[in-house]
């Protein structure tokens, strides 16, 4: 048998870290803190020891875990927020102005989903879109209900950092996109409009975690993908 190359074997690597962590997103909607690394071998189908090979405590695998989806939120935010641009371009706008972070790719999946959802780039489009890739990816509903919480599951040295990434990463562009095309420009910041900046971010904050209250029973239900426009609706987005 011809051994395998130093690319097959990192693809190999890759490929088993996503299956862990997948895995592990649906043990803690389930069990929460409770989570041990044998649920996650069981659900991922894997043996115990495979998984203590990546990941010794459920801590590690958390943090990881979340940093991994964070990216991809990142990334899902900042094409809907290109897409808007090219829809209605602005000199400067209100994520710029807050430092959004930087760009990252999300996968082909979510970019041929977000191509055929550009023609409404409203919030309501949005917010049922976000509430269909929870239903697709329990890592980032996972995400965003311990964000909500503050990420009180983890040591305060990690959860200090997470916060502040997605407050970043995911609030500030979030509360750009609920402009529905109408940013603020740089004149709000010049004239040192802080309590317009710091409204729109409480709000876009709130309705996350309305999002994520809401969306619990139907995730768990598995009914979340065709229930999310009716949970958008009962918000009254």
């Amino acid at each position: 048998m011809t051994p395998r190359t130093k690319e097959q074997n990192e693809e190999i690597r890759l490929r088993r870290l996503a299956q862990i962590r997948r895995a592990a997103a649906d043990v803690f909607l389930n069990k929460g803190p409770l989570l041990e690394i044998r649920d996650v071998a069981t659900q991922a189908g894997l043996g115990y020891g495979t998984v203590y090979h990546y990941y010794s405590n459920k801590g590690d695998l958390l943090h990881d875990l979340l940093w991994d989806a964070l990216e991809r939120a990142s990334g899902w935010l900042e094409l809907l927020r290109a897409l808007a641009s090219e829809k209605a371009p602005t000199d400067g706008h209100f994520g710029s102005t807050l430092n959004s972070g930087n760009s990252t790719d999300t996968d082909s999946r979510s970019r041929s989903h977000e191509k055929a959802d550009g023609a409404d780039l409203g919030p309501t489009a949005t917010a049922v879109r976000l509430l269909q890739l929870w239903a697709e990816d329990h890592a980032l509903y996972l995400l965003y209900k311990l964000a909500m919480e503050g990420f009180t599951s983890l040591p305060e040295a990690r959860s200090t950092a997470l916060s502040a990434a997605f407050h970043r990463e995911v609030i500030v562009p979030f509360a750009t996109l609920l402009e529905a095309g109408s940013a603020v420009d740089g004149a709000a910041t010049s004239n040192g409009n802080a309590a317009e900046l710091l409204y729109r971010l409480q709000r876009a904050e709130m309705l996350l975690a309305a999002l994520v209250g809401c969306a619990s029973l139907s995730l768990r239900r598995g009914k979340l993908h065709e229930e999310a426009r009716d949970i958008v609706l009962f918000l009254k987005l």
